[in-house]
């Protein structure tokens, strides 16, 4: 989060991208040689995990300073790239742990993600308007960009914003971790049980964009932030009745209407944070969130038991 900011900030996006990248991939790779499970928690848990971070902050950082009149259907359609992983992620490692063996999926998933570098070499930066001489800022007076922007907490709506999406992301991320046991604990065979896991990510896959799409609609967005409060109201609502289903068919339904609310979530969530705090406090905005609703991640899926 604000570690991401700080060197977004002092770097820019295109080199913290490519460094992300080397991390991602330096992590599963060296976790093909690992013998222990402590050793994996280190390369691929942390030291992959870091990489991801330094990739996935800058992309929207760039994302939406690429992007003003299109941006929440470019959101949406950015957004639509975690389910479509999350539908291909658990067949793929079945293929690769047949073919190949856990050692050599995970060396294979670190050439894959060297492919962040790539992405993260177009990430080319936006030139600023040149300015005649006779505009020009005297070198004395030009103010020292902050690595990491504090003033964004005296903005009342980003302080909300971050307390509310603290708030959702202690149950957001419940569902996707536990349908499956839910499933199994029902009596479910375990290929029935992770069906419904592909469920929720396909229609996450159409939520995301068709929400973005809508989003960026000229009577829609002016009042995006209401859009967004229903979305995390709806979310909650399909939790509570996630939790009365009792049958395969409740958790069928469950998931259509999850997948729905979980989709506009994450297709609006950044670009409400954007039109709260504005392009150049963005970076610094982003961070601090994402801090906040790590805590949060880290308090909310152990809560909820086993």
């Amino acid at each position: 989060g604000p570690l991401c900011s700080v060197c977004v900030n002092r770097f820019g996006c295109r080199p913290v991208m490519l460094v992300g990248g080397l991390f991602a991939s330096m992590g599963m790779v060296i976790a093909s040689f690992c013998t222990s499970i402590i050793q994996i928690y280190l390369t691929a848990g942390v030291i992959t995990g870091l990489g991801l971070a330094l990739n996935f902050q800058p992309s929207l950082i760039m994302l939406n300073r690429y992007f003003d009149k299109r941006r929440p259907l470019a959101n949406g359609l950015s957004a639509a790239g975690s389910p479509v992983f999350l539908c291909a992620l658990s067949p793929l490692g079945q293929i690769l742990q047949h073919e190949y063996g856990w050692r050599g999926g995970f060396l294979i998933l670190g050439g894959m993600l060297l492919n962040c570098c790539v992405c993260g070499a177009l990430m080319r930066p936006l030139e600023p308007p040149k300015k005649s001489e006779a505009t020009k800022e005297p070198a004395e007076k030009k103010v020292k960009k902050k690595l990491l922007d504090f003033s964004v907490f005296k903005d009342g709506g980003f302080v909300i914003y971050t307390l509310a999406a603290s708030i959702m992301v202690l149950g957001l991320f419940v569902p996707p971790v536990f349908v499956v046991s839910y499933a199994k604990d029902l009596g479910y065979q375990d290929t029935k049980a992770a069906f419904l896991l592909t469920i929720l990510g396909f229609i996450d896959i159409f939520a995301r964009p068709i929400c973005g799409m809508v989003a960026g609609l000229k009577w829609v967005r002016p009042r995006c932030v209401y859009l967004f409060s229903f979305a995390m109201i709806f979310n909650g609502f399909t939790d509570l009745m996630g939790s009365m289903s009792v049958d395969y068919g409740g958790l069928v339904v469950f998931c259509i209407f999850f997948g729905i609310s979980y989709g506009m979530v994450g297709a609006l969530q950044f670009e409400v944070l954007m039109a709260i705090v504005g392009t150049q406090k963005f970076s610094s905005a982003i961070g601090l969130v994402l801090l906040a609703e790590a805590m949060a991640v880290l308090i909310g899926p152990p809560s909820a038991g086993k």
